[in-house]
């Protein structure tokens, strides 16, 4: 316990030290750098005491692994969500975080109750060779019961070495059955679907799910692709909308394929100067003259603003949507003693207007100890390439802004109790074929099914008016006015209760495309579902109109 305990505090002790860096004036004192050091040194010893104590005298026995791990993930959260320790144990996370695989059998999973399930294995995997299908109950791994375990617990369990095996038992429509996987390389594809858009489907359309290795030449393939196949192709469409980011060379690569060679796109600053990068495009590009268009909402991040905010700057593309999330900061990788890494925020980035699009301030909190957002006062005025005016501080704002569609009550209960789910999981297993994504669509007798199967799953659900009906309710009990307006409380609910039996037909167009989502995504993966959403997609028909201009 003694060698951990030393290992772990000369793993911090590495750590701070090497932050004890000049200014960058360059003339930070002696003394300073001195009360620096001494700073460091006594809080390491207190740590270290603090630590040694516990293992002496605490009543119950301390696992000095797990205690280490939460003293440095406690200390890491003080600073930012993007700074992490990542154990040995946690490295095929840190390969799905960054390359987009991992050692497994390639299916996504889920839990209900103390259950696990099967939410969707990936095409052509082992999962999906092994013939696991969606709506599938986890039994057990390896022989050991699922039960109460969470998905963590059981995705770790499933993931390991490529080429081991892991033994799967599961549960179908009440009978038990057993599969031995092979585990293999599990590359997650960042371009899940490209095609054609549009009326005349003269517009070319690209998503782009995650920025790991090899995106910008996915990109790139797609693109000559689609050229290729309709020279006279009028625009294309990038989809970044929930990207959260990734690797920012892949994101340079990118902007490189509709921008000169030659370049900047992104600069980085951080604290030590000498490792500031300016990151130019380096190859030729494929189309210089084609109209571009980005797609963002406030689930596109970092590499996605790199892309978006740069081509934006350029006035190269334009973007449509919501406002992206507002992450300006950079990661490094550390490697560490016994296979351990860090990631370590070490920058901020600044795209060619010279703005940076970071939205919170971590060195700043407010008296709740919450990182509070850059304010209005602060955030500056830059210019585009061709003049335009654009602000730093707050994400990406689009040029051309579209409302957000929120799910209605009815839609939340019907994703929260998993309606669609159970219901897309009995009609695949009794129906052998679906409609191909370009065409398919829930006609007026699959709908009318799905009514008659919610009704007999009794579905109940509360809606904000209900929820303060009966707040009122509360406050009127509690000033002795209850009795005073108890008819007409009881009116507003027995009205409301009648709304709400025409919801299904109110949000009917909101429920046939969570519907035809589960339905495409069961017989055509993932590829379909995303084809199959593109129809009634109001950003990407915003953004070809903006194409056509």
């Amino acid at each position: 316990m003694k060698k951990t305990l030393i290992i772990a505090i000369c793993a911090i002790v590495a750590l701070a030290t090497g932050n004890v860096q000049a200014q960058r004036d360059g003339e930070v004192s002696a003394r300073s750098v001195a009360d620096r050091s001494f700073e460091i040194a006594k809080n390491l010893e207190i740590f270290s005491a603090v630590y040694k104590n516990l293992n002496l005298n605490y009543v119950d026995e301390v696992d000095p692994g797990k205690t280490i791990k939460v003293a440095i993930d406690a200390m890491l959260a003080s600073l930012d969500p993007y700074t992490n320790y990542f154990a040995e144990s946690q490295m095929e996370d840190v390969k799905l975080q960054l390359l987009g695989q991992y050692g497994g059998v390639g299916a996504l999973i889920m839990q209900r109750g103390d259950s696990i399930f099967v939410s969707e294995p990936y095409k052509g995997l082992p999962a999906d060779e092994a013939g696991l299908k969606a709506g599938d109950r986890i039994v057990s791994v390896n022989g050991e019961s699922t039960h109460g375990k969470t998905t963590s617990d059981v995705s770790s369990a499933m993931r390991g070495q490529a080429g081991t095996e892991v033994t799967l038992r599961l549960e179908r429509a009440g009978k038990e059955f057993e599969r031995t996987l092979t585990r293999r390389e599990i590359k997650l594809p960042n371009v899940p679907y490209y095609g054609y858009v549009g009326k005349d489907s003269d517009y070319g359309y690209i998503k782009l799910d995650e920025f790991t290795t090899d995106a910008a030449k996915h990109v790139r393939e797609a693109f000559v692709e689609l050229k290729k196949g309709k020279p006279g192709m009028k625009g294309i469409v990038l989809d970044l909308r929930g990207n959260g980011g990734g690797l920012m060379n892949e994101a340079v690569d990118i902007v490189n394929i509709w921008v000169p060679k030659g370049t900047l796109v992104v600069e980085t600053k951080g604290k030590v100067a000498s490792k500031n990068t300016k990151s130019y495009t380096r190859m030729a590009p494929e189309d210089t003259e084609i109209p571009v268009a980005v797609l963002i909402d406030n689930g596109s991040a970092s590499a996605s603003e790199i892309v978006s905010g740069s081509l934006q700057d350029l006035d190269r593309a334009v973007i449509v949507g919501q406002r992206s999330y507002g992450k300006g900061l950079v990661q490094n990788i550390l490697p560490m003693a016994y296979n351990s890494q860090m990631k370590v925020t070490v920058s901020k980035y600044y795209i060619p207007s010279g703005r940076c699009i970071q939205a919170i301030d971590y060195s700043h909190r407010d008296e709740n100890g919450k990182a509070v957002k850059v304010p209005d006062s602060l955030k500056t005025a830059f210019k585009t390439k061709s003049g335009r005016t654009v602000y730093d501080g707050f994400g990406i704002e689009p040029d051309v802004e579209v409302e957000p569609e929120y799910m209605s009550n009815l839609g939340i209960a019907l994703a929260q109790k998993l309606l669609v789910f159970d219901y897309a999981t009995n009609y695949y297993r009794s129906h052998k074929e679906l409609a191909s994504p370009a065409t398919f669509e829930v006609d007026d007798a699959l709908y009318a099914d799905f009514c008659r199967y919610l009704k007999e799953k009794k579905l109940t659900y509360s809606t904000v008016t209900e929820k303060m009906i009966e707040q009122l309710r509360d406050v009127a009990k509690e000033e002795k006015y209850d009795t005073a307006i108890a008819e007409q409380l009881k009116a507003m609910e027995t009205a409301l209760e009648k709304e709400k039996e025409g919801d299904l037909q109110k949000h009917r167009t909101e429920v046939c495309e969570m519907l035809k989502s589960e339905l495409l995504v069961r017989y055509y993966y993932d590829q379909g579902r995303i084809e199959g959403a593109l129809r009634g997609d109001k950003v990407l028909a915003r953004a070809i109109e903006e194409l056509r201009k």
